[in-house]
């Protein structure tokens, strides 16, 4: 059953060590301060107003949008008050400092207590802002926006994916700081600390992630577990009844619980505790109130949906302030926020005339932070991609693309990344480099293990943190494991790189379990994802250099495990324009064209020298770069007057975009060999000259326009 409700009250008992506090000069340290009427207030009064206006914006926003989550704001304003008052380095006028910790609100619905806190510590988000909550193209959204909100770090939202990132954040300053500090120079040196919710335990991806960090033991990891025992079905007793902290001491956590919502200072000796425990990270489960204060509070009906008129008015009376008010912070609660500015400025001054210092003893290294920073990418990168000629031997796109990350590896530190158990397969080993592990944090090899969800989402961590470009294999069929975490990559607009190998059919005899045919549409339906499906070595080269140039859209490189061989007429250059005509074969006017991308362009190729009459073949490595060309050389690849069929061993949906007809998959696959299976499913050239025949006399005497000759609709983004 719900525990019975809790009149509101917050005992403010004040710890002595405030890090903020070291960095002021004396005449703004905290204290007793005199009013305007000369009455004295002390610092736990305003601690306690403090929390209260938190809480008071957490319900104002969804109040005043109709729409939003109250009652996490309400309850976990504590948290959120210790750590950006008391606890975290970063400068609200420059949200971008590398020097900042990082902080994750992970159960993102709870995000109007993220906006009270930007807001109060002097972040660009003002009250106006927060009075459009949840509205179209504000600076609030209904979830964090890492690209709509100063100071957020990533979208979070899907439950789970927040903790996730976090792990990734931690383990990207784990690495930088054991490849760049020395001796007196720390320059990476940040906590991560993150709250989260009953539903983010829930969600296997943490699962996953959390395994991984105990694993490493990345101790400047801190996570606060909001735990009010509520979910929107009610109370946690209905689904979730383990045993949380032991399950989090299994995975080699550093564990406390404070149980006692009033004991603020229990709060704080644990995150203290926390940040002493070096070798592990730290998990503390926080017993709070979920909607404090409210007639509803302690039940699901606080949990999302506003709180009312009477119920907000009578909240705010109960806190102490006019419920005939709205959106105020009080003078004193202004200016024990207005702290968190003067001691942020501060903090950046000290380090960045620390890294003047480290620049001037160690240049070369300094040289190299500041270029990662900007995401510049070094000289000479593109110059060291390989290139092969039709007489190299023919090999898989994978071992191509496993070529390619080893030639460009040497010049980029910046690349790390692995496998989710499957180096051998994906070719993703890093010649040379040492894996990160625990006593190995300068390595930049990932072992992920068996866990592709938290790949993705360690990875979009780790991205997000700066200085790097994670990159991570699976088989293409269980990128479906990653996919929650693979959207919040795209929709986040960071640069990571998925190494997809096992692509089709072509992988043969482990069946249709593992044979991908719907995933490449699923990955192609996404907006801003470049799916990268080379033919042949010089084709995976151009597929490295688009996706390492795209800092702000992620690629996914889809891989054959069968051989591929050189063609005549591919180029990494080539690739660059998403699709390109390979080649022409046969006499007279051209009147068919074959489209294909990976290990089927080669049979285009054949099918092309098959087929009377002159055929064209265009090979598609990106159809998301093709369509952003102007409509002018798309008209070029594909004229009226000629009529096309595309070949891809998977699902057709989206060739109709360019095609009159497409030869694909339309069923699962089959337990075989590769060869077989091509066979079996009518991939050969004798079915398809057939099959182009049909096609072209099912057009035969009509006037045939090209599938791109149709109108275009503008496309409407965010205004972020």
């Amino acid at each position: 059953q719900p525990r019975p409700r809790r009149r509101p009250r917050v005992r403010t008992l004040l710890a002595a060590a405030d890090p903020f506090q070291a960095l002021l000069p004396e005449d703004m340290k905290r204290g007793v301060d005199e009013s305007a009427n000369g009455a004295k207030r002390s610092k736990q009064d305003v601690v306690t107003r403090s929390i209260n206006t938190i809480r008071i914006l957490g319900a104002e926003q969804p109040e005043a949008a109709r729409s939003g989550h109250p009652g996490a704001p309400m309850g976990c304003a504590p948290i959120a008050y210790v750590y950006f008052r008391e606890m975290m380095k970063y400068n609200p006028a420059n949200p971008s400092w590398m020097g900042r910790d990082r902080f994750v609100l992970s159960n993102g619905h709870a995000c109007a207590l993220q906006y009270a806190m930007l807001h109060l510590c002097g972040y660009d988000l003002s009250i106006d802002d927060l009075k459009q909550f949840r509205q179209a193209d504000s600076r609030t959204p209904g979830h964090p926006e890492n690209f709509a909100t100063p100071g957020v770090e990533v979208s979070t939202g899907p439950l789970g994916q927040g903790l996730s990132n976090a792990v990734g954040m931690a383990i990207a300053e784990a690495h930088l700081a054991a490849h760049f500090n020395r001796e007196g120079f720390p320059v990476v040196d940040n906590y991560t600390y993150v709250i989260c919710g009953d539903g983010c335990l829930q969600e296997g991806v943490t699962s996953e992630a959390c395994s991984l960090a105990g694993h490493l033991g990345l101790g400047k990891l801190i996570l606060v577990y909001d735990d009010n025992s509520i979910t929107i079905d009610g109370d946690t007793s209905l689904s979730f009844t383990e045993d949380v902290v032991r399950r989090y001491e299994a995975y080699g956590w550093h564990t406390q619980v404070v149980p006692d919502y009033d004991d603020l200072d229990g709060l704080r000796a644990a995150i203290a505790a926390a940040k002493e425990e070096t070798a592990r990270p730290s998990i503390i489960k926080y017993r709070t109130v979920i909607g404090f204060g409210s007639a509803k509070e302690g039940t699901e009906a606080v949990h999302g949906a506003p709180l009312g008129a009477a119920d907000i008015a009578s909240v705010k009376a109960s806190y102490g302030f006019d419920p005939e008010e709205s959106w105020v912070v009080p003078a004193d609660v202004a200016e024990h926020f207005a702290e968190c500015r003067a001691a942020g400025a501060a903090a950046e001054a000290e380090w960045t005339t620390m890294f003047e210092a480290y620049a001037a003893a160690h240049p070369e290294l300094a040289a190299e932070f500041q270029r990662r920073v900007a995401r510049a990418l070094p000289d000479g990168w593109r110059e060291a991609l390989p290139r092969f000629t039709p007489a190299d031997k023919p090999q898989g796109t994978r071992k191509y693309s496993g070529m390619c990350l080893n030639a460009v590896a040497p010049l980029m530190p910046e690349l790390m990344g692995g496998s989710a158990d499957l180096t051998p397969s994906n070719s993703t080993a890093l010649k040379g480099v040492e894996d990160f592990q625990r006593a190995t944090r300068a390595g930049r090899y990932m072992r992920f293990g068996i866990r592709e969800h938290a790949m993705s989402s360690v990875m979009n961590g780790m991205f997000a943190y700066g200085m790097l470009r994670p990159f991570g294999g699976t088989f293409l069929n269980f990128i479906g494991y990653a996919l929650g975490g693979v959207r919040v990559t795209a929709l986040s607009r960071f640069g990571v790189l998925y190494v997809a190998t096992h692509d089709s059919i072509g992988l043969g005899e482990d069946g249709p379990t593992h044979q991908p045919v719907e995933m490449l549409e699923s990955l192609r339906s996404m907006p801003n994802m470049n799916v990268l499906r080379p033919a042949d070595g010089n084709e995976t080269s151009g597929c490295y250099m688009i996706a390492l140039e795209a800092t702000a859209t992620p690629s996914v490189m889809v891989l054959s495990r069968q051989d591929c061989p050189h063609l005549e007429g591919t180029s990494p250059e080539a690739v660059l324009r998403g699709a390109y005509v390979l080649g022409e074969y046969g006499d007279g006017d051209l009147d068919f064209i074959l489209a294909s991308t990976g290990s089927e362009v080669q049979l285009a190729v054949e099918v092309a020298k098959a087929m009377p009459g002159k055929t064209r073949v265009v090979s598609m490595p990106c159809m998301e770069l093709f369509d952003q060309q102007p409509l002018e050389y798309r008209m070029e690849v594909f004229p009226d007057g000629v009529v096309c069929m595309s070949i891809e061993a998977a699902g057709t949906s989206g060739w109709a975009k360019y095609s009159h007809a497409a030869f694909g998959m339309q069923s699962y696959g089959v337990s075989g060999k590769a060869a077989d299976l091509f066979v079996k499913f009518g991939f050969t050239v004798e079915n398809l000259v057939e099959r182009a025949a049909q096609v072209k006399q099912h057009y035969e005497g009509a006037a045939v326009l090209s599938r791109l000759n149709v109108p275009a609709f503008e496309i409407i983004t965010s205004a972020h």
